[in-house]
């Protein structure tokens, strides 16, 4: 009877129950996160309002519902990003033995130039450093285990290049059990190790101390908040990291947690790292999207050429 009463249901009512099920399979097998659901569930229903059956999808069906996007105006990378999820639920419609093929795999990614990160340099970073230890000796009280807040997540942010969504939700425990190391966290619960610097993890040290004796030594979290999380959000982060900025005299609004982790990376390709080095510390799954930072390197290589060399100077 439940079955007769499944194939009597309207397509858009079978294709939705499709979607469920592929986010249901998305959150349990791949640890997906909330924002990610939310985002396949709009592409995928937007696709499924155009295609009646998605069983029975073909690659026609898909590159009529891409070109929809094109004529409304939207970006390559947005377009890009939708196909990336049509394309993963019909690979698991496939792998489930709900469709007889997988449709996407015959349709090319829109292709969009990736626009290069913003960056930060050295001296940059030492000036940020130099006004968040000023801080510490104007503060007391909470405004001193504010001023080492500060001091600590600019130390290790600059220090491991991690998410800011990483570094404001690291565990005491994450961040002490191993001498050298941080256990982070990342997307898809995919765990890494990422080596801690000599001065980051000394500020570190001076910040837990100082957590201590505020919180008696209780805190699961190693950056704490009266907020829902229970740790210091990501806009606090990126607010208080702006009046720092400010403070060592630069533009706010070319500074942010992203644009250190950026700053990160590429010092220390700059500095003679392994590419796949980085790629592991930034806990990237895909080199190609850590090769962005080759791209950076090359780009200021060719400008010191044609401003400094002769010959670009004769040209």
């Amino acid at each position: 009877m439940k079955n007769s009463a499944q194939s009597e249901a309207p397509p858009g009512a079978r294709g939705h129950r499709l979607i469920e099920r592929f986010l249901e399979m998305m959150a349990a097998e791949r640890g997906a996160s909330a924002n990610t659901l939310a985002a396949y569930r709009r592409d995928l229903e937007s696709y499924a309002e155009e295609t009646p059956d998605l069983k029975a999808a073909g690659p026609d069906e898909i590159r009529r519902h891409l070109a929809g996007l094109e004529a409304s105006g939207m970006a390559r990378s947005s377009a890009a990003r939708k196909l990336s999820a049509i394309r993963q639920f019909h690979r698991f419609l496939h792998g489930d033995g709900l469709s007889h093929d997988n449709p996407a795999t015959a349709i090319e990614s829109p292709r969009a130039a990736r626009p290069l990160p913003k960056m930060i340099s050295e001296d940059d970073v030492g000036r940020l450093v130099a006004a968040a230890r000023a801080r510490l000796d104007k503060a007391e009280g909470k405004a001193l285990l504010k001023a080492w807040r500060m001091l600590c997540l600019l130390e290790l942010l600059y220090a491991t290049g991690l998410r800011v969504s990483e570094l404001v939700g690291l565990t005491v425990q994450a961040a002490t059990s191993e001498q050298q190391f941080i256990l982070v966290k990342g997307k898809g619960g995919r765990e890494r190790l990422v080596p801690v610097s000599g001065p980051a993890r000394a500020a570190l040290k001076d910040y837990l101390g100082i957590l201590a004796k505020a919180d008696g030594g209780g805190s699961k979290w190693l950056f704490p908040s009266f907020g829902a999380a229970g740790h210091l959000t990501r806009q606090h982060f990126a607010l208080d990291l702006k009046a720092l900025a400010h403070e060592a005299g630069l533009d706010a609004a070319k500074v942010s947690p992203h644009v250190l982790r950026h700053g990160f990376a590429s010092h220390l390709l700059e500095g003679g790292a392994d590419l796949r080095a980085v790629q592991q510390m930034l806990g990237h799954a895909d080199i190609s999207t850590t090769q962005i930072y080759t791209h950076v390197q090359a780009d200021r290589l060719r400008e010191v050429v044609e401003t400094h060399h002769p010959l670009a100077k004769k040209s």
